[in-house]
């Protein structure tokens, strides 16, 4: 057994894997078998800033890379010029990375060229094409390559490392941190209420809105005049939009919904905010990734605007359901989710099968066991053999 306290590094750096990483921070901090150290890369610097407040994260190590249109050949290689005076003067026994982002993927390969072993939270998820979504679905299996220990969010994402060949005693199910983070921050009582939602209706239906990924960005005005038919449906439903500021994203949703009756659309609000305005809606509408595992939470049912999700268990167990982009079927889905109670319901109701808010505990104590000898946690879920 080591008798030194294990040295963890968490890197991340973009809003997500934020989000994400706060409560593997807290949950490493807290623990006196452990000397915890914090590596932000501001991928996105103003709100990676607000984040590191709300959740009370002062990091140790700031790279500090972003700049303006940024492409992903200049994230990926300051990160990785970046990282390595960072890993040499701080020498970690383990690097965390989370997830798909650009930071995580160079990360990972700035800890492999420093042999220093990596561990992937939310690790093992797939889709069927390397390009959908772009660079997201590439960034996660390049992590995974090179990661040496993974935090499965599911069984089925750990049944994907075990179709690649990952070895089954580096693998763990732990459930997803962003449903830590997410329950955590819906029963804070400082919640504040998000800009301009008093605009809203509240005896009519409100559906949340987010919409940016790269895929989508020609198909976004297709989109957009979905939303503007939804609002004219006879149930008077009322768009809630935190629009991105990609010049692919907000010139058209100014241009397609601005003063439409029933839309608000507002600058992207912070984390909390976003808690708060799903607490709010009756729906969400999305092509997010996080927002399909974290709105289930709050039995919010969610339609995805995508052709292909890395997240089918929430397909499987009905909290989500696959619309496209296509303007037809995402007004077709919404009408169908406010006229029939029996659909609503059921997948309101559904059990959310991305967490149950330990999922940081695991991947502690899961690395204290592989490393300090302690005992091996309980996965999340039912493991198959």
């Amino acid at each position: 057994m080591n008798n030194h306290k294990l040295r963890v590094m968490t890197v991340f750096g973009t809003r997500p894997d934020t989000i994400k990483m706060a409560p593997v921070v807290d949950a490493l901090r807290a623990h006196p078998g452990i000397d915890d150290l914090v590596c932000v890369t501001a991928q996105h610097r103003q709100m990676l800033d607000d984040l590191l407040e709300l959740f009370g994260i002062e990091p140790q190590y700031d790279l500090d890379i972003m700049t303006r249109d940024q492409t992903l050949t200049q994230i990926t290689t300051r990160v990785l010029e970046g990282m390595e005076p960072v890993l040499k003067a701080a020498k970690p026994d383990v690097v965390l990375v989370h997830g798909d982002t650009t930071t995580s993927s160079s990360a990972a390969l700035a800890a492999f060229y420093q042999q220093i072993p990596v561990g992937h939270v939310e690790a093992g998820l797939r889709t069927s094409d390397p390009w959908l979504p772009y660079p997201e679905e590439m960034n996660r299996r390049l992590t995974g390559t090179i990661a040496r220990y993974h935090f499965s969010p599911t069984t089925l994402a750990r049944e994907h490392l075990l179709s690649e060949n990952v070895n089954v005693e580096d693998i763990i199910v732990t459930g997803n941190t962003v449903i830590d983070a997410f329950l955590a921050t819906a029963n804070r009582t400082d919640l504040p209420k998000p800009p301009d939602f008093d605009l809203l209706d509240p005896s009519r239906p409100i559906v949340v809105v987010t919409a940016h990924r790269r895929e989508n960005h020609p198909h976004m005005r297709e989109m957009c005049e979905a939303m503007r038919e939804i609002t004219e449906l006879p149930m008077r439903p009322q768009i809630y939009w935190p629009v991105h500021p990609s010049p692919h994203v907000r010139p058209v949703a100014l241009e397609v919904l601005d003063n439409v009756p029933g839309v608000v659309l507002v600058q992207p609000i912070d984390y909390a905010e976003m808690v708060a305005a799903v607490k709010g809606a009756t729906f969400v509408l999305t092509d997010s990734g996080g927002l399909q595992e974290e709105a289930p939470c709050l039995g919010k049912p969610v339609l995805v605007m995508r052709d292909e999700t890395e997240r089918p268990e929430g397909l499987e167990a009905g909290t989500l359901e696959l619309v496209g982009h296509n303007r037809a079927k995402i007004v077709a889905a919404t009408r169908r989710l406010l006229t029939d109670d029996v659909e609503f319901a059921r997948m309101a109701r559904a059990v959310n099968p991305y967490g149950d808010g330990h999922a940081s505990r695991r991947i502690v104590e899961w690395l204290l066991a592989r490393h300090a000898g302690a005992p091996y946690p309980e996965p999340f879920g039912v493991v198959a053999p």
